[in-house]
């Protein structure tokens, strides 16, 4: 047992300030007269679901409670750096970095909850088609940033793979909640990537930020409902 319980008279209570919280960023996110509020407003949605939950990880086993804190750290870390593309290219690849790290700690929790009678193959068969198509519509465009770009793929799906082997190990709802979390993180990066390295996307900007904020909710709302 890792978790033993999540207060329930909380988690209502967080969720519609999450969603506030995000409902937020995505407004001033993608209105360019509130962009000063969106330095704000972007970082406060990871910093929302640090503390939600390292107040509700009170029963967590430290190693695991530091793990999860990581990975949401670097995630925030992410973020800031991503809000400064514009001003420097370095901002993305120290923000690529971040996710990175922020993957690995995620895989890295998913794999110590992991069945080993989970069979993952016709997973992998699919992420990596999926994987493949994404990188040939990319690739002409990367540039430098090829190799860290093929790298963090790698990761990000392993992170989808970890997710995936916690079936059968851990509770339906917290296995449902963390992979449908690991998805929507694919779809945000890609959606992501796809903007940045193929074409302009329409409301690509709001479509990023609500698949990542989701992402991240269920991931750690996941973790948290393991009983």
């Amino acid at each position: 047992m890792i978790y033993k319980s999540m207060d329930s008279s909380n988690y209502p209570k967080f969720t519609a300030l999450f969603i506030v919280i995000l409902c937020i960023e995505l407004i001033c996110g993608s209105i360019e007269s509130l962009q000063t509020l969106h330095y704000f407003t972007k970082p406060a949605i990871l910093i929302s679901l640090i503390i939600f939950f390292y107040i509700e990880s009170r029963n967590v086993s430290k190693s695991l409670k530091w793990l999860v804190l990581a990975a949401l750290a670097f995630s925030l870390v992410g973020d800031v750096f991503l809000m400064f593309v514009d001003q420097s290219p370095n901002y993305f690849m120290l923000g690529l970095i971040s996710f990175f790290l922020a993957h690995l700690f995620y895989c890295w929790i998913f794999f110590t909850q992991k069945n080993s009678k989970t069979n993952p193959i016709g997973l992998i068969i699919v992420l990596t088609i999926f994987a493949f198509g994404l990188f040939y519509l990319l690739k002409e465009n990367l540039g430098d940033l090829l190799i860290p770009v093929i790298f963090y793929i790698i990761i990000i799906l392993t992170m989808v793979i970890t997710a995936f082997l916690r079936k059968k190990r851990v509770s339906k709802k917290s296995f449902i909640y963390v992979f449908l979390g690991a998805i929507l993180f694919v779809i945000s990066d890609s959606i992501l990537a796809l903007n940045k390295f193929y074409m302009p996307l329409k409301f690509s900007s709001i479509s990023i930020m609500l698949t990542y904020g989701l992402a991240q909710f269920y991931i750690v709302t996941g973790l948290l409902k393991e009983q």
